[in-house]
């Protein structure tokens, strides 16, 4: 049974930071692109970042370049995504997807996700 647990979430004021984690089991996490999406109220959800399993390829979304950086642990099956100089606009709940870049409807795996608040 696959299971995916994101943690780091908060509040923080902007301008601060915020260390999400997402660990997984009952996969072979090397063998998966692995990523994060949010999705505000009232929005859909969107890719945030994505490291794709051929060739390590990092993509991120316009909107966070610059400021969030995406790693990968495989020895310890976790996923980060560091999120620095956050903003009002970043405030959503943060879902760890596993097994598809940046198309939400092929995503296989997904976390419950963790919610990030950002305050003006």
């Amino acid at each position: 049974q696959v299971q995916v647990v994101e943690s780091g979430g908060g509040l923080v004021q902007a301008g601060g930071s915020l260390r999400l984690s997402c660990t997984a089991s009952g996969l072979t996490f090397r063998e998966y692109s692995v990523g994060w999406f949010r999705q505000a109220p009232g929005k859909e959800r969107e890719g945030v970042s994505c490291i794709r399993v051929i060739g390590g390829v990092i993509d991120y979304a316009d909107s966070v370049k610059g400021r969030f950086t995406i790693s990968r642990d495989n020895a310890k099956n976790t996923l980060y995504l560091q999120m620095n100089t956050l903003k009002p606009e970043d405030t959503a709940m943060y879902y760890c997807a596993i097994g598809f870049c940046w198309n939400r409807n092929s995503v296989p795996y997904w976390g419950k996700g963790t919610q990030v608040t950002v305050s003006s």
